[in-house]
């Protein structure tokens, strides 16, 4: 059977309550009278403003929906959004003035995809332009951008090439090129003379880095000639080494936000199987200073203060979506700028019914398990409160590079509260866990990341936690290609399957997304002419005869990233076939479900569908 999923329009008709909206992308006036963020609270995401002595954020009219992030100009006139582009998974830059007014397009016009830089201000430079990434096929242009639209300046073009900050009189600028899991970093002067950084004898892939207001220096997250990334830094007129500036055993550093005035550097550690812990480092002494207790277990998109005396962060955990919060770096004290209170979950997302209440939600365990080959691997078990064992759900992450992090999960809290268990796997190619582990799934030794996903239902069966005839395999773009990989591979592992935006082909794939997509991922994948019989084995449509589990199958109807001729090849072969499946499809949605009614039905339809195919039992809501 297979349907689309209509407007949804009617599942949310007053917005979403204000114990359930997602905050983050803070973004401090330079003032530092207010700050700007993004939240989904009305349903789509929009642009905010908290402002000192406020009872509570307004928003910003007319609305912008569909907002990434917020971005204050240093002179206080504009601010700069990063908005999904409709129609397709790209993105756009849209400049309005503070009150909300003088709304127009910057970058991203057309076939084009567009991106900010970061830096100190955000995606500016110090005097006020815009810093833009702005790719057409597999060709980027690094461009200076006036607000008003009355000058461009191009810095630097080329392929797979992405501008991450300029200095502060914006003669020289820092580059990021090169594909996936291979990239360096260039800065390039207004003359055109190019400076080639050197970082290691082993580079590694530099992922992101900033210029000292002079210019001089740039300070870089690597992983060259070490397996944990640690801050660097490097002359750019060189030659010299890297020199290490902090570095730790226990956890790797995941970003780095200079100051303004480029005295200090916060940096953001991957600790304990994906916590967070937030360091302060003057870069003049060297000293470095750990930021007290942070107010959730995770937190990202740190921001200093104009004045340098706050940290402005987006921070969640287990029990609470993203929310933006200040942290007074004298005191310690953490103020929550997006809602009005501390906690602010009370429900899900509306996926179960009756709602689930905050006290009833699961706190997630970590656990820890080995490969087939004896890789260490690791996931976040969610439980429910009755005994194992449970009817079970193994879920994986997209990226490959992206990670499981203990944050609040709708969907997680959902399935656990209708009585199944999530094992949210870290297999290997996952980041958080050093270089060699994220590399450990590269092109041929993808095979080893698919038996990754039988390892865990041994290890979950093994231990009690899993009814081995209830065992379900559920994920989202990488993860819902390894989804149906696991399923092909291993089909009577599992009672039930749940593919998200997925690749089944790599032929596909690399035919119909996005080019610069598709040239960036040679690296993680494989060449398409050079690696196509590697290619053709590892894709699941391939194999598809295998596939004996129902499939519900999901894909936004806009996304270019893996097109939906993905989903729609596995749809038709298992009618052909006659395996029961079911097609959710998101008119109006790209990669990701960004209307919050849209979340709430995938939501829905994944917690019918799986409680139905695991054989779990109706049962009260642990809130009756």
């Amino acid at each position: 059977m297979s349907f689309v999923q209509p407007g949804l329009h009617d599942l949310v008709q007053d917005g979403v309550p204000e114990d359930v909206y997602g905050s983050w992308s803070p973004s401090p006036s330079p003032d530092g009278s207010r700050v700007a963020f993004v939240s989904d609270r009305s349903g789509e995401p929009r642009v905010w403003v908290h402002g000192r002595g406020d009872a509570a954020p307004i928003p910003v009219a007319p609305a912008l929906d569909r907002v990434l992030t917020v971005s204050w100009s240093p002179d206080g006139a504009w601010l700069a959004c990063l908005v999904a582009a409709p129609g397709a998974s790209r993105t756009q830059v849209w400049l309005m003035r503070p009150d909300g007014s003088d709304l127009h397009l910057a970058a991203g016009a057309a076939s084009a995809t567009a991106n900010l830089a970061g830096g100190p201000w955000q995606g500016w430079s110090a005097d006020g332009a815009l810093l833009v990434t702005e790719t057409s096929g597999e060709e980027s242009e690094a461009l200076l951008v006036e607000p008003d639209g009355s000058r461009c300046r191009v810095l630097a073009t080329g392929r797979l090439l992405t501008l991450l900050d300029v200095s502060a009189t914006a003669d020289r600028a820092l580059l990021r090129i090169g594909p996936r899991g291979a990239r360096s970093l260039l800065v390039v002067d207004a003359d055109g003379t190019r400076h080639p950084l050197t970082f290691g004898s082993d580079p590694g892939s530099i992922e992101t880095g900033c210029l000292s207001p002079d210019g001089r220096t740039v300070h870089a997250r690597s992983d060259a000639d070490r397996d944990l990334a640690a801050l660097v830094a490097v002359d750019v007129a060189g030659p010299g080494t890297a020199r290490v500036l902090a570095e730790h055993d226990e956890g790797e550093l995941s970003d780095l936000v200079l100051s303004a005035d480029g005295s200090t550097v916060v940096l953001v550690w991957n600790v304990g199987g994906g916590r967070s812990r937030v360091t302060l480092l003057d870069l003049a002494s060297g000293r470095e200073r750990l930021v007290g207790r942070l107010p959730r277990a995770v937190v990202d998109e740190c921001r200093l203060t104009p004045d340098r005396s706050s940290l402005l962060l987006t921070a969640e955990d287990w029990a609470d979506p993203r929310g933006v919060w200040e942290i007074d770096l004298d005191s310690g004290a953490a103020t929550p700028l997006s809602s009005t209170g501390g906690r602010k979950l009370r429900a899900s997302l509306g996926a179960s019914t009756p709602a689930v209440e905050a006290e009833d939600l699961t706190r997630p365990e970590l656990r820890h398990l080995r490969a087939g080959d004896g890789l260490a691997l690791t996931g976040w078990l969610y439980r429910p409160a009755d005994a194992p064992p449970w009817p079970t759900v193994v879920y994986l992450h997209g990226g490959p590079e992206a990670q499981e992090r203990p944050v609040y999960n709708s969907l997680f809290q959902s399935l656990v509260a209708a009585g199944m268990a999530v094992f949210a796997a870290n297999v290997r190619g996952s980041s958080g866990f050093g270089r060699a582990f994220l590399a450990a799934d590269d092109r041929e030794k993808r095979f080893a990341a698919i038996d990754d996903v039988a390892a865990c239902v041994q290890h979950l069966v093994s231990t009690g936690v899993a009814d081995p005839e209830r065992v379900a395999c559920m994920g989202r773009s990488y993860g819902g290609y390894l989804t149906l990989a696991a399923l092909v591979e291993h089909p009577y592992l599992f009672a039930a399957g749940v593919d998200v935006c997925g690749m089944a082909d790599f032929a596909t794939f690399y035919a119909h997304t996005e080019p610069w997509i598709a040239a960036a991922a040679v690296a993680e994948y494989g060449d398409p002419v050079r690696d196509a019989d590697l290619l053709r084995a590892l894709s699941p449509i391939h194999r598809i005869d295998r596939l004996v589990a129902p499939l519900l199958v999901v894909h936004g109807a806009d996304d270019t990233n893996v097109p939906v001729e993905e989903a729609e090849q596995v749809v038709a072969a298992l009618a052909a076939r006659g395996v029961e499946h079911e097609y959710l499809l998101f008119e109006g949605e790209g990669h990701e479900l960004l209307a919050t009614p849209n979340r709430v039905a995938f939501v829905s339809a994944a917690v019918v569908w799986l409680t139905r195919h695991l054989r779990v039992e109706a049962r009260q809501s642990q809130a009756s």
